[in-house]
């Protein structure tokens, strides 16, 4: 009777460890599903026929931002950003093809073109359900966010502009090179603009209007030269400095949708940025008279120096908007 007592107790003693063992596993389970939001996720997704790579954090059902780069850049332009945003925000941020991580194929097979970029975006939204969402857009971003939102104006809640131009008064005389190929496309103007894709040409628009260039991370700019100076990169580049002209031309299209929709709009702008002027952040009044426009003390990648003061700018304006 001893024995068999004794083997009871060693069973249930068994049976409870066990049991105890299973429920720490499940609480060890469901804390790492619950920890999911507080990382971001590096993933792909196929659009238009390209893979998309794309950053992803915060909480799933929490409005969400999706984050638009710009040249020479990639979605690694939001690093500083992300950490800020996802607290209380579903983040995405795609890195456009021909850019960073994504795709770049050969040009007999896509065309770089802003239009086809944000036909690739649609496609990329529309691959990841994305049904509301806030837009921020930087540079080359937002003449390709501003396609979207004339499209899908029912999805935008917001729009955050951070040194994305929509109006001829915000472009400066450094676009005159660009503008004498728009005007005359011959392979010498075409030739001229690759001083644009050198190291000095990325680091002048990292570093131009930046009063402390210590705080710009040198991997910054050292990943996108990396990319810059893949062989196909050149004449990718190139195409689309030419067809940055087309963007210029639906700037009244862009400003109809603003003047139509009257979406809520901040402006962060770096007010040093030797290609956008302020005077572009400003003229977003016109259209949308009760636009936030705020200037940084900083250059064209106002992010390098000022992420934590853009990031807590942005979480007062998306606590205004629709859900």
């Amino acid at each position: 009777m001893k024995k068999i007592k004794s083997a009871f107790k060693i069973l249930i003693a068994f049976l409870l460890s066990n049991s105890i063992g299973m429920a720490q596993s499940n609480s060890a389970s469901k804390k790492s599903t619950d920890n999911s939001a507080a990382h971001i996720h590096y993933r792909q997704v196929k659009a238009n026929g390209q893979n998309i790579f794309y950053r992803e954090a915060g909480p799933a059902g929490a409005p969400t931002i999706l984050l638009l780069h710009g040249y020479p850049t990639s979605s690694n332009m939001f690093r500083n950003l992300i950490p800020i945003l996802m607290t209380k925000y579903h983040v995405i941020a795609p890195d456009l093809p021909g850019f960073g991580y994504s795709d770049a194929p050969d040009r007999a097979q896509f065309a770089y073109t802003f239009e086809n970029m944000a036909k690739t975006m649609q496609s990329f939204i529309d691959e990841l359900g994305m049904k509301r969402f806030a837009i921020y857009v930087f540079d080359y971003g937002a003449p390709t966010g501003f396609r979207l939102a004339m499209i899908n104006p029912e999805k935008i809640t917001g729009i955050i502009s951070q040194n994305g131009n929509a109006y001829t008064e915000g472009l400066s005389t450094a676009w005159n090179p660009i503008k004498k190929y728009w005007e005359n496309d011959t392979q010498e103007n075409r030739n001229a603009l690759k001083s644009f894709l050198t190291i000095e040409g990325t680091k002048f628009q990292y570093l131009t209007g930046v009063s402390d260039i210590t705080l710009v991370a040198p991997e910054a700019y050292t990943l996108d030269q990396h990319f810059l100076d893949r062989p196909e990169s050149t004449d990718i580049q190139l195409d689309l400095l030419k067809d940055y002209k087309s963007n210029v031309a639906l700037y009244p299209k862009f400003q109809e949708y603003f003047r139509t929709h009257k979406p809520k709009l901040l402006a962060v702008w770096g007010n040093k940025d030797p290609f956008f002027l302020p005077a572009g952040a400003e003229a977003y009044k016109k259209d949308i008279p009760n636009a936030t426009v705020k200037f940084y003390n900083t250059g064209h990648f106002a992010l390098e120096t000022n992420a934590n003061e853009i990031g807590n700018d942005i979480l007062k304006f998306m606590a205004t908007l629709p859900k």
